[in-house]
């Protein structure tokens, strides 16, 4: 087989198993959705959802009025809080789900709220705190007004009190809980995240981890102070108007079906770094290196990635990478150990594979770094080819064979001839024939 035609071949198994990378990665994405989507409903029910706390209501009843007609109520007027003092505590506690992690949290709510009545009159005041979830589930609830614990009822997800204010008075709330949820907290001070005007606010938050996230649209803390393992935050203003919320995205992990997926999809690469250095390395040391045994190479590297997706789900990431990895590796230099040679399998063809398929599946453990990743492995590999083929004449490598310059018999004579035909050949050019008991002289 020539060279063009081992090149062709090796490419069309590389082509080949590309497109069953491809199809294990979008089997793994589909098995990763399957797993997110029902495990999702079954966590929620079990643990609890988003929490989205709002800011208490105080409503007087001034001014509002009940329509007889079609019995629409008209709300009175509305108290914003002169003062907000919050304290939440956050702990994680994330849980493996088949192929995916969620990332749970108990919460410790506690929260001081104060409303004046400026109206200049006395007036009934209705209290409203919404629980962030309706269908949540609360422990040690809390709900005090003016110093005096109310036994209240929620009502529709709601804690509601109503208790009349004179003119000039201030209502003291506070209430607290403690809870579970999933994902994100957020406290909205204003109703729909419409502009409001926050006065004397203080929120000061602890976590026990410490990369610490905020939601889209959030405001960031005013400090940060990390405390061993977690981070205590604090947001704290005299007076601003603003709509944004202040929240925390728990912490996540990498999620095993997704990272499987990701690992397939981009193996070709891997792998076509891999065979450009060993058809390199094979021609510059004239290695018969046939592209059946291409095939047993590409195989191996394909265990890793098909290893790797179905044990992920049933050990730790890390092991699993460190399961695929060996048995791959293994694979491959025992291989090309008795195709080539003991020393080219454990040093050229092992380091080979550790930074292509080892160490660029790694790299899919650091978010963002992926792309920076081909990149480097890209320059690199450009850089060694040219360092191993830097003497090469590659005029007398790709020119074709002169006719002229091959050695081999007279034209119109063949091995296979008789040797009467050659004595003809040999005659006719003017040959020097030996007679029978001839003997050259000395």
């Amino acid at each position: 087989m020539s060279g063009f035609g081992r090149a062709f071949a090796v490419i069309c198994i590389w082509l080949g198993t590309s497109l069953a990378w491809v199809v294990l990665g979008g089997v793994m994405q589909s098995r990763s959705g399957a797993t997110a989507r029902d495990m999702s409903t079954r966590v929620q029910g079990l643990w609890g959802r988003e929490q989205l706390q709002r800011a208490p209501t105080a409503t007087a009843e001034i001014g509002g009025h009940t329509d007889p007609a079609t019995g629409t109520t008209t709300p009175g007027t509305a108290i914003p809080p002169s003062s907000t003092t919050l304290e939440v505590d956050l702990d994680l506690d994330q849980r493996l789900k088949g192929l995916r992690w969620f990332s749970l949290y108990d919460v410790t709510f506690d929260g001081k709220w104060s409303f004046r009545n400026d109206l200049g009159v006395a007036a009934p005041f209705k209290i409203v705190l919404p629980l962030p979830d309706a269908q949540g589930v609360y422990d040690d609830v809390r709900f005090v007004v003016n110093g005096e614990p109310i036994e209240v009822v929620p009502d529709q997800g709601q804690l509601v009190h109503e208790l009349e204010v004179a003119a000039g008075d201030t209502v003291e709330l506070e209430a607290g809980y403690a809870s579970r949820g999933m994902d994100r907290w957020v406290y909205e001070p204003a109703t729909g995240g419409a502009v409001s005007v926050l006065r004397d606010f203080s929120l000061r938050m602890h976590t026990d981890f410490e990369q610490v996230d905020f939601p889209d649209g959030t405001l960031s803390p005013s400090t940060r102070t990390p405390d061993g393992d977690g981070e205590h935050l604090t947001w704290s203003f005299s007076r601003i108007v603003t709509g944004a919320s202040i929240g925390m995205t728990m912490p996540t992990r990498v999620q095993p079906g997704e990272l499987a997926a990701a690992l397939s999809f981009s193996a070709p690469i891997s792998l076509g770094f891999f065979f450009l250095v060993i058809a390199v390395l094979a021609r510059l040391r004239k290695l018969d290196i046939h592209p059946i045994n291409y095939v047993g190479i590409s195989g191996a590297f394909f265990a890793f990635h098909l290893l790797f997706s179905y044990s992920v789900d049933h050990l730790h990431v890390g092991a699993a990478m460190a399961l695929a990895s060996v048995t791959s590796v293994v694979m491959v230099t025992a291989y090309l150990r008795l195709v080539v040679s003991a020393r080219f399998a454990f040093i050229e063809s092992a380091a080979a594979q550790l930074v292509y398929l080892v160490g660029f599946s790694l790299a899919h453990f650091l978010e963002g770094f992926t792309g920076l990743t081909v990149t480097v492995l890209s320059v690199a590999t450009l850089f060694l080819l040219m360092m191993l083929t830097g003497r090469v004449q590659w005029s007398k490598v790709l020119s074709r064979p002169d006719p002229r310059d091959r050695v081999g018999p007279p034209p119109g004579f063949g091995a296979s001839e008789p040797a009467s035909a050659a004595l003809s050949v040999l005659e006719a050019r003017g040959g020097m024939i030996a007679e029978p008991g001839f003997s050259p002289p000395r």
